[in-house]
């Protein structure tokens, strides 16, 4: 039998909602002997026939139901336009025409001629006003049956209301699953229609002023977030202005790594419990996020109008609330472009959630900068006074200077890397052999072991072996906030087919992506 895949779909799910339904919703009196009774007009046939009885189908009742059906397949299996199936558009077979199917998906099926076997809409309405030899069924919308309807089968409408003229006669039963009270709403329906299936968040048709109410207060609490984290706002958008490379790659890293992190907190079970918190967490980023991509769209239009900038403007063109706004109302425009308008909003999301993360990680490299400063401070005042007593006895010896390891030093570049890079990964590969169960983590322990390497020595076994080191750029001490970063950051470069690490190959300071995110740089040691 020649069967679509989305009629396959349309009735898969029509039959798990039915099932489901069944058990909530009392089955109906099967309609087939009163049907039958008004049509002949004698109750003893009516009541002596099987309520699913097929007796207007054929000449011969006889024959029986099998070698009419063999039959009628064999004679339309030859015509490919059997089933009328249509996706986002309305299917329609006029009277005197006949087909196998009538499906239709965010659409409307109507059925004025005769079907052989089904008539399927979802999110849309079905409409039956012909001979059906199967089921009429309407998943997220309405059931019609007009005076001339004849279902062979049976009449199911789920997630809407089933109307039928009294001269309909339905030879199964007809059903309704879930009616009235859970039926699709009329401007969602909409939505779907005119929005969603061309690719775009909003649309100026008719039934969709709740998608627009909902646009606008979005965009009006994009308007008060600047207005209340004016620098909060103004600092995001710096640093993705300054640098929108690192901004996008912490993007791709956090949508990379929240799945894992999920995962880990659930097998984890006690942290399970943080998963509401890190999802409300996310979602506030993403909020702000989204406030922060307005305020730098807006700002590049009052850019040129201000003449240097959002802040080279006086008054009120210096505030990002007016760019928020600005730059909300030219997303809202692009939103209305078909097959283009969901693609500039999840862009926008993406790149806002970006700027605000990478720009929490430089706030915190800042914290520790200045605590590593006022340390630093504090242990040479500390030597200091050591030192006074010592020389003036001439006691003090001279200690054995190591080698300084500085982000100045000669840059390590591509081939050595990936030969350190591939000692480590045999021993790794080893370690993780030998210890039973620990293989299918073998990606996990191999970033566990990098980051308590770089933390605690610098560099791994193979950095040690071949003289190579990582360094921050600002020249501090390596802290475990960066080394669990760049650890991280190292599965960005290896998820888009390794290119973050052939990225030491062809940039200027032999830098992968990981380093980018992480702030760091490898390094050639000078020999001990």
């Amino acid at each position: 039998m020649k069967i679509s895949t989305f009629r396959f779909t349309a009735l898969l799910l029509a039959t798990l909602l039915g099932v489901t339904g069944a058990a909530l919703a009392a089955p109906a009196p099967a309609a087939g002997a009163t049907a039958t009774a008004t049509a002949t007009g004698t109750g003893t046939e009516a009541d002596a026939a099987p309520a699913n009885s097929s007796s207007d189908w054929g000449s011969d009742e006889d024959a029986g139901d099998h070698d009419r059906h063999a039959s009628s397949k064999h004679r339309h299996r030859g015509n490919e336009d059997d089933d009328l199936v249509n996706v986002g558009a309305d299917s329609v077979l006029e009277a005197g025409k006949q087909a196998d199917s009538v499906v239709s998906v965010f659409g409307n099926a109507r059925a004025e001629g005769t079907v052989r076997e089904d008539v399927v809409s979802v999110f849309g309405s079905t409409t039956v006003d012909g001979k059906i030899g199967g089921d009429a069924v309407a998943v997220f919308g309405d059931l019609h049956l007009g005076p001339h309807a004849e279902i062979g089968g049976d009449a199911v409408s789920i997630f809407g209301e089933l109307t039928r003229d009294p001269a309909a006669l339905i030879h199964g039963e007809p059903r309704t699953v879930f009616g009235r009270d859970f039926a699709l709403p009329g401007g969602l329906r909409s939505w779907i229609e005119h929005c969603l299936l061309l690719g775009r968040p909003l649309s100026l048709a008719a039934g969709l002023g709740w998608a627009w109410g909902i646009a606008l207060s979005l965009l009006a609490l994009y308007v008060c977030i600047a207005l209340v984290f004016r620098g909060g706002v103004e600092r995001c958008v710096d640093t993705f202005e300054r640098q929108p490379g690192q901004s996008i790659l912490c993007a791709l890293l956090v949508v990379l790594l929240t799945p894992v992190l999920l995962v880990l907190l659930c097998i984890t079970v006690v942290g399970i419990a943080a998963v509401p918190f890190a999802a409300a967490g996310w979602f506030c980023v993403a909020l702000f996020g989204k406030a922060v991509i307005l305020a730098w769209l807006g700002g590049r239009v009052l850019r040129v109008r201000a003449g240097g900038g959002v802040g080279a403007g006086a008054g009120a063109l210096s505030h990002p609330a007016l760019a928020v706004l600005v730059g909300g109302l030219i997303a809202t425009a692009l939103y209305l472009v078909p097959f283009f308008g969901f693609l500039v909003y999840k862009l926008l999301g993406f790149l806002g959630f970006g700027a605000v993360v990478y720009t929490a990680i430089l706030g915190l490299r800042a914290r520790q900068a200045a605590r590593d400063d006022d340390a630093r401070a504090d242990g040479g005042a500390a030597a200091a006074a050591s030192e006074g007593p010592a020389d003036a006895v001439g006691t003090s010896a001279p200690a054995a200077v190591a080698p300084v390891i500085t982000p100045d030093l000669p840059r390590a570049g591509f081939w050595i890397r990936m030969v350190a890079l591939l000692l480590d990964v045999l021993l790794v590969g080893v370690a993780t052999h030998l210890l039973n169960g620990v293989g299918h983590a073998y990606l996990i322990v191999l970033a566990a072991y990098g980051a308590v390497m770089w933390k605690l020595r610098g560099c791994t076994v193979g950095g040690i072996v071949f003289d190579v080191a990582v360094v921050r750029l600002d020249g501090r001490a390596m802290n475990w906030e960066t080394a669990i970063i760049r650890a991280l950051s190292c599965f960005l470069s290896l998820a888009v087919a390794g290119l973050g690490f052939f990225w030491i190959a062809f940039d200027p300071g032999n830098q992968a992506w990981h380093d980018k995110i992480a702030g760091t740089v490898v390094v050639r040691v000078p020999k001990r």
